[in-house]
């Protein structure tokens, strides 16, 4: 099971990446060779940003026109951020980040066993055409989805369309974090992250490769709706 790193953890490494987002150094131009960056450089630059944007001191940084120009012939993230489609959780806002900074993949309950080509593809084409050292699974409190699949677990009901089929990925996460402390929806949102962790860090051909060689680094967060604040997971 997953735990949580403690606050003090949390902003000593956000402390140590602040500088890197804000200024852009860490961020190399269109057309310019730079360094490739470290996973946990990659992790110390988002968690700054979180820092300043949990503190209402947001540095907003490349988001004006001519940054999108600079961009317009090729991109660098940092990381793949892979999140819930829910409209208060966006990643780009939560971390801070400017244009090129993180490569997004958005689905509700933040799933990634059994959803698919699609995001399973997407999250490889970052790693193996863009060389993203970082991905990160990132759930959020009061997830709707999650929600939906510990009130019909034990039920005989099918629910409208796909949704019924979103909600059966989600249920294995609500049968793992069952028997546990703490409330209910939370152990089951941890869990959810944390298989997706797991999928991804046994995902062949492409992540699970690069992961054993330690290229590749997968995280599972969680994202405060109150506070603002992510919570990266440990093992």
């Amino acid at each position: 099971m997953l735990r949580a790193i403690s606050r003090k953890e949390f902003l000593k490494l956000a402390v140590a990446g602040s500088a890197m987002i804000v200024t852009g150094a860490a961020r190399p131009r269109a057309g310019r060779t730079a360094p490739r960056r470290s996973a946990d450089e990659a992790l110390r630059q988002l968690l700054a940003g979180n820092e300043r944007f949990s503190k209402g001191r947001p540095a907003n940084p490349r988001r004006r026109p001519e940054d999108f120009r600079a961009l317009a012939e090729a991109q660098d993230p940092a990381a793949v951020i892979v999140s819930c489609s829910d409209s208060r959780v966006a990643p780009e806002i939560v971390f801070d980040v400017g244009v090129g900074d993180v490569f997004v993949v958005r689905v509700a309950g933040n799933v990634v066993s059994g959803s698919g080509a699609s995001v399973k593809g997407s999250i490889e084409y970052a790693v193996a055409e863009l060389g993203v050292p970082l991905i990160v699974v990132m759930g959020h409190s009061g997830c709707g989805a999650v929600k939906a699949a510990i009130k019909h677990i034990d039920a005989k009901d099918a629910l409208p369309g796909a949704i019924h089929d979103l909600v059966e990925l989600i249920k294995p996460a609500v049968a793992r974090s069952k028997g546990g402390t703490g409330d209910p929806l939370d152990r089951a949102i941890r869990a959810n992250v944390a298989m997706g962790v797991e999928r991804l860090q046994g995902l062949e051909p492409i992540v699970a490769v690069r992961v054993k060689e330690g290229t590749v680094k997968v995280v599972g967060a969680v994202y405060d709706l109150r506070t603002g604040v992510v919570s990266v997971l440990a093992g």
